[in-house]
């Protein structure tokens, strides 16, 4: 089910963190992990207790965390706010700092404008 990006950071940790949730958004939560972590420069990391997988930059700190959920899959960028909306992707403007994206199964990945908002994020403070 996980990609080959994907396999050698998360494994066990990651098939432990989707295992609960229904198969439509164990996929949709893998597709959104492996096009994050196959982003330049960002390592990630399984966070349990967050029930995330969060992802940093050497330069930029913690720059986003995916976190799937039984419904849907969200993409949380810690400095949202100072990002441009995304073609309106991102929603949240009564967060102090973050914005986000929701995806439930059946949608589409938005595979170029996520790629975008993750290089100006890193941007932001690289």
């Amino acid at each position: 089910m996980l990609t080959s990006v994907v396999d050698p950071v998360y494994s066990h940790a990651f098939a432990d963190l989707i295992a609960p949730l229904p198969e439509p958004v164990q996929a949709l939560t893998a597709r959104l992990v492996a096009l994050v972590a196959a982003h330049p420069g960002l390592t990630g990391k399984v966070m349990a207790g967050w029930k995330s997988i969060n992802f940093r930059h050497a330069a930029a700190g913690h720059v986003c965390s995916v976190f799937p959920q039984v419904d849907r899959v969200t993409l949380y960028f810690e400095h949202g706010r100072l990002l441009s909306q995304g073609d309106g992707l991102l929603i949240g403007d009564g967060l102090k700092k973050g914005r986000y994206l929701r995806l439930v199964p059946g949608d589409d990945i938005p595979v170029d404008p996520i790629g975008i908002l993750l290089g100006e994020a890193i941007a932001l403070f690289a």
